[in-house]
């Protein structure tokens, strides 16, 4: 695994985002160890389901400069300085407005957090909490002024890239491996799956009579899956017999796994099958623990059997999401056991015998309940009907828990389970579920019969 920590390391400092030439030299390097992937670029403005491929963000350089013209701020020393997807800004400004657009953790004082706005007109900076209080104490005057640089540029001509590999099998039925690759400088929660990914596709690639076909993406998360399923769903509904999402599984810690919707899968088997053949001790989270892309592939329509195999899970451990997420934490090691661990189940799924395959399949019992059905292919877009908030900030808001109910909603609204059941499901009072019910009626996100 030592090559590819250095393969890591060499991929951190590049400022990558949802979209841009970040994302594209990281893909382009990718190449390099897996000669086959295929790299493809769609337009900004390309309608995928309910969302839109947004303009192609580009940074060149930014910083903040005090009175004295000395850079406090510099992008150049750490890409997290900049919340993703600032607008282009040049201007002078007082101390208490650079504050209102300055991000810091004061549980974490050592740790520049990780903030983007990507579908809302924002710029922001990001330091340490512990330089905000230095901040504090040398510019005591409100009214000193600091220079805001930010070269920037957000391109509606642009694109989004993604990447693909497949290994053609003896069989046309699949196995479906995601990862990302959108995330800046973390270890952790962006690179430790793409390198663990890299390796399970060389790993495969040299055995030379694989059972099943094997298809690797590489996407910038949430809004590349997106775009990647609504151009492959039909033909990967047809053919994939199950996959998992791979991410943050470069740690030391304990193994986490993240089933499917209803926990019933091949892949749920396989990986739990494969936890026990390594004597591996790992914790098992609900499907309402869901924060990556299993959400795009478990949602109603689309339906792949996808669950995510982890080490220490997003969210969950204090590096997450700041710049303490390095390769101090990723280890060779560490992601040793990332690719034993998803390598087996892998392999379990390979052999997997399809007369046995449990699929989410429910009994439709109507009896005049009220059933609603999503009427959208993955999740909506939530942030521009104010359903969910457009800064991306690691702290969770009242706000955001009320979002996080709407979503845990629609994925359960798949025509087959009646409000009573969904209550059960997403761990609501019937109550609370009625009024997500009508909001989301309202919103026409929804239909019911």
């Amino acid at each position: 695994m030592k090559e590819y920590l250095n393969l890591g390391k060499r991929l951190f400092p590049i400022c990558r985002s949802i979209t841009g030439n970040g994302v594209r030299k990281t893909l382009i390097i990718i190449r390099d160890y897996l000669p086959k992937l295929k790299i493809f670029e769609v337009k900004s403005g390309t309608k995928v389901f309910d969302w839109k491929v947004p303009p192609e963000w580009n940074v060149k350089n930014a910083y903040v400069k005090d009175k004295y013209g000395k850079k406090i701020i510099d992008f150049k020393n750490n890409n997290l300085h900049l919340v993703g997807y600032s607008i282009p800004t040049k201007k002078l400004i007082t101390k208490k407005e650079l504050f209102l657009h300055l991000h810091t953790i004061k549980q974490q004082p050592n740790a520049i957090p990780y903030v983007t706005s990507y579908y809302k007109k924002y710029w922001g900076f990001c330091v340490s909490h512990k330089d905000k209080e230095i901040f504090t104490k040398k510019y005591r005057n409100n009214k000193d002024l600091f220079e805001i640089n930010i070269n920037s540029s957000s391109n509606k001509k642009g694109s989004l890239s993604y990447g693909e590999l497949i290994i053609p099998g003896q069989s046309k039925k699949e196995i479906f491996i995601s990862t990302y690759i959108c995330h800046p400088s973390m270890a952790n929660n962006e690179l430790s799956g793409p390198l663990v990914a890299i390796s399970l596709a060389r790993y495969f690639s040299s055995i030379k009579k694989n059972k099943r076909t094997l298809r690797f993406i590489f996407v910038p998360e949430t809004i590349g899956s997106i775009t990647y399923l609504s151009r492959n769903y039909k033909k990967l509904k047809k053919n994939v017999i199950g996959g998992y999402n791979l991410t943050c599984i470069g740690d030391e810690r304990r193994y986490s796994f993240l089933p499917t919707k209803n926990g019933n899968t091949l892949s749920d088997n396989a990986a739990m099958e494969a936890f026990d053949d390594l004597r591996l001790k790992y914790k098992t989270y609900s499907f309402l623990d869901r924060g990556s892309d299993e959400r795009q592939y478990n949602s109603p329509g689309i339906d792949l059997p996808i669950a995510s195999i982890m080490r220490s899970k997003y969210g969950t451990y204090p590096e997450y999401h700041t710049s303490l997420d390095d390769f101090n934490l990723v280890t060779e090691k560490g992601l040793e056991g990332g690719f034993k661990i998803a390598r087996r189940a892998i392999a379990i799924l390979m052999n997997s015998d399809l007369k046995n395959k449990k699929f989410n399949v429910k009994k439709v019992q109507r009896k005049n309940k009220l059933i609603p059905r999503n009427l959208i292919l993955c999740e909506p877009h939530m942030s521009k009907r104010g359903l969910y908030p457009s800064l991306n900030t690691k702290k969770v808001s009242q706000y955001k828990k009320k979002s996080v109910n709407f979503m845990n909603f629609l994925q359960y609204a798949d025509g087959k389970n009646d409000l009573a059941d969904i209550s059960n499901f997403i761990k609501l009072s019937f109550g609370q579920t009625s009024k997500i019910f009508k909001i989301l009626l309202k919103k026409k996100l929804i239909s019911a019969s």
